[in-house]
């Protein structure tokens, strides 16, 4: 009976060639989408799961109450982790983390004439009890213990040492922003993979931190990162509240107050508004994941209507089964079996298409992502597949096994049943379905490119062309003036200055200002970036009172320059030349400049001030001269060489700009990718239904031809309805469409209008491909000969 089976199947198939072949494109193409995102979204869903596999870890955040409402970061005061771990018994382990696990600052490690740039971190004793990074040399217990003693990866100990084995218990030169010195290696770890958000090549000790950094030592300033783990069986709830107020009895006028998140969260769910959880990246991978269920159930919706449509050429076939005993079982195993066939040829044509994309799918989303095959892999595959096949063939198997083998026998199939009609609405909804899907797809790729085109091209308030930044390293950072001294007699370096952050978010904050006329109860949060000479020119801010720094003042220590909102923020009138107090030190207010954005442009524009640093910066920024940039860049790349002896890695300010929507970039690109997709398979799916359509009405056609209508008029009415359903799915569509993104763009503090031409444009390109693709069907059937319509089979 199987050989039976697979030889009807084989038959079928090799008879309804054309059928055969658009449905291997659909599914084998749907299937692809569906590999690709799987890959992607199962990488997601894993970051930084392997460090806490078995092991409750969780982070404490920190809630800042403020005028402007309730600003959340992971930065915590540095005696929380060993407060924690003394006063609250819930607390099983803890450690902290500096710079903030968010954070990546770079140093200079060397061994005698090698010399390798280095990002590193300070964490206390617990961390490789805590985080499961993997030690290859030397006790997890005890490797962190000694403030002179360095742990570094294996990648880098094969660079210094040319092995891993000779690098325990050697002396390596230190050269970074915040220490300094020599260090014995005490333990070698294997290099965080790409799916840990904390990266790191060189950990310190915790204690080297307090030695560096005093300032910590109490419950003012916040630094680190705070990680507990939770005894088991702890309420988390309670545990939060217990914590909530803590920073606020050690410091009465703190607005501090604590909770924890899950570790495995933060990298999916990392956006808070107003102190709450509001999303992150999990909602790309739930909306991805959406569009990869809608492209699999419009492909099966296609291989429904194309099952459907070719069932006429079935009939006899079936009404003769069923004449000689076949029950309703056997023909639902036998077109069940057809479309598995279908279903699983499909993957493996998915499969190559997947190898062949593959490396593409990795640039444009960042990922290393690989098709290797493990088990969860081949087994998503084969359940994917499966359910695939179940779902596209389980309606054809029961509308074809299901007919009256009488009425087959007599025609009336088609043409006479009452039930033809409904199966035909049924067609009819699906299809509107698949192209509301589409439509919605083309809206938001059209509207998501608007946005990142008004973001890559919106004026910040300063001038990023031409501008390049690169990390302070070694003596540039004891002495940066003598640095920019030396770089501005470089041929086609326009300017040079340095700060200690960046203009991308990476900056200090404080709510220790005071000013006369400041109300007891009022809190005005400040962001800070401190700064050289010239930079603020360099990049063209505008001054719209007062000055820049100057060195033709001598020392600006005491100087500060705000922008506008802080200004409005303090309620200060002609501020320039009135002093403030600034953690408890009196500074004057030169200069006010026009406000511009410093972080991303989902954030509104905050209180936020300059300050003047004289040493130990964190970026240098250069200005290059327009058309000589190549040249500049050159001299630049080996000045640098000669004056540290290290590679010179650089980024354009624009670029690093740009990063901060590389999730939004990728979205936008990848959309484009799954709207063609979607308009592709829900255009096979127009086809087919066009082919059932047109088989159906064979000698109506022949009849009007007969009696004298044209090829046009006959496509028009064939095109008619299929206009319509489009024309619905339209209608359907754009208030979806609309709502998605309205609450899209809503996440972005300056954003793009939604204008009616993006929604028109979008069900333009959708009925015009519509038209199109029946156009070629119906065309086929208008210019059909009458007589070859007419005449019985």
């Amino acid at each position: 009976m199987l050989k039976h089976n697979l030889l009807v199947i084989l038959r079928n198939l090799k008879r309804n060639k054309s059928s055969l072949i658009i449905n291997l494109v659909g599914l084998s193409s749907a299937l692809a989408c569906v590999l690709l995102i799987y890959l992607w979204v199962n990488d997601e869903l894993n970051v930084d799961k392997f460090l806490v596999k078995d092991n409750p870890v969780y982070q404490v955040m920190m809630n800042n109450a403020t005028d402007h409402g309730i600003a959340t970061n992971e930065d915590t005061p540095g005696l929380l982790p060993k407060t924690l771990r003394e006063e609250y018994p819930e607390v099983e382990k803890s450690v902290g983390v500096f710079p903030p696990a968010a954070y990546t600052f770079n140093g200079v490690i060397s061994q005698n004439e090698n010399k390798v740039k280095a990002n590193w971190k300070f964490a206390g004793k617990e961390f490789f009890n805590i985080f499961r990074y993997e030690l290859i040399y030397s006790d997890k217990i005890k490797v962190l213990n000694d403030k002179n003693a360095v742990v570094i990866s294996d990648k880098l100990a094969e660079i210094l040492f040319s092995s891993v084995d000779k690098a325990i218990g050697q002396s390596v030169e230190w050269d970074g922003e915040m220490v300094k010195g020599s260090f014995t290696i005490a333990g070698i770890f294997k290099s965080p993979p790409a799916n840990s958000t904390i990266q790191f090549d060189v950990l310190f000790n915790y204690d080297l931190f307090w030695e560096k950094f005093p300032n910590f030592l109490n419950w003012y300033n916040s630094g680190p990162s705070t990680f507990v783990v939770l005894k088991e069986h702890t309420n988390v709830a309670s545990f939060d509240n217990k914590i909530a107020g803590l920073i606020k009895s050690k410091n009465s006028e703190s607005r501090l107050t604590l909770f924890t998140r899950p570790y495995a969260d933060r990298y999916l769910h990392a956006t808070y508004e107003n102190g709450v959880q509001s999303g992150g990246r999990i909602e790309y991978v739930r909306l991805f994941s959406l569009i990869a269920l809608f492209i699999v159930v419009i492909a099966c919706i296609n291989f429904m209507n194309l099952s459907t449509a070719r069932a006429s050429r079935r009939l006899k076939e079936i009404g003769v089964k069923k004449v000689v005993g076949a029950n309703r079982k056997t023909l639902i195993t036998q077109h069940m079996g057809e479309t598995l066939l279908i279903s699983f040829t499909s993957l493996l044509i998915a499969v190559l298409i997947v190898m062949i994309f593959l490396p593409q799918f990795n640039q444009n989303t960042g990922k290393h992502l690989t098709l290797f095959p493990d088990n969860q892999l081949i087994v998503s595959g084969l359940v994917i597949s499966l359910l695939t096949g179940i779902l596209a063939g389980s309606y054809p198997a029961i509308y074809l096994s299901g007919l009256n083998p009488v009425a087959i026998q007599n025609g009336k199939i088609f043409n006479k049943s009452k039930s033809s009609a409904r199966e035909l609405g049924i067609r009819k909804a699906l299809v509107i379905f698949q192209f509301i899907a589409s439509v919605v797809l083309i809206v938001s790729v059209i509207v998501i490119y608007r946005q990142m085109e008004h973001v890559q091209s919106k004026n910040l308030g300063f001038n990023r062309n031409n501008v390049i930044s690169f990390a302070a390293e070694g003596r540039v950072k004891e002495n940066p003036s003598a640095f920019i001294a030396e770089l501005k007699n470089i041929a086609g370096v326009e300017n040079a200055s340095f700060m200690d952050g960046d203009l991308t978010g990476r900056h200090s904050g404080t709510t220790g200002v005071n000013w006369e006329g400041k109300s007891p109860d009022q809190t005005v949060d400040f962001e800070i970036l401190g700064v050289g000479y010239d930079l603020i020119d360099m990049l063209g801010i505008n001054v719209v009172q007062g000055r820049q720094f100057s060195r033709e003042f001598g020392a600006e220590n005491s100087k500060l320059i705000f922008n506008q909102a802080a200004i409005d923020a303090m309620g200060i009138t002609d501020p320039v030349g009135k002093t403030i107090n600034l953690w408890g030190e009196d500074k004057q207010i030169i200069g006010v400049v026009e406000d511009f954005h410093f972080e991303s442009l989902y954030e509104d524009v905050k209180p936020f001030f300059f300050r003047f640093a004289e040493r130990r910066p964190y970026e240098m920024l250069v200005k290059l001269q327009s058309g000589r940039e190549k040249e500049a860049l050159s001299n630049i790349a080996a000045f640098y060489k000669n004056y540290l002896g290290l590679a010179f890695d650089y980024k354009f300010l624009d670029d690093d700009f740009q990063e901060m929507y590389s999730a939004e970039l990728r979205v936008a690109t990848l959309s484009k990718y799954f709207a063609g997709l979607a308009i592709l398979i829900s255009c096979l799916g127009l086809f087919g239904l066009a082919a059932f359509t047109a088989e159906v009405r064979t000698k109506e056609i022949g009849i009007r031809k007969v009696m004298g209508s044209g090829v046009f008029n006959i496509v028009r009415l064939l095109s008619g309805e299929f206009t319509k359903m489009v024309i619905i799915a339209i209608l359907i569509s754009l208030p979806l469409s609309y709502l998605f993104l309205y609450n899209w763009l809503g996440k972005f503090a300056s954003h793009i209008e939604l204008e009616w031409w993006y929604f028109a444009t979008a069900g333009l390109i959708t009925l015009l491909i519509a038209w199109i693709t029946v156009g070629t069907q119906t065309l086929k059937a208008a210019l059909t000969n009458p007589v070859n319509c007419l005449k019985e089979e």
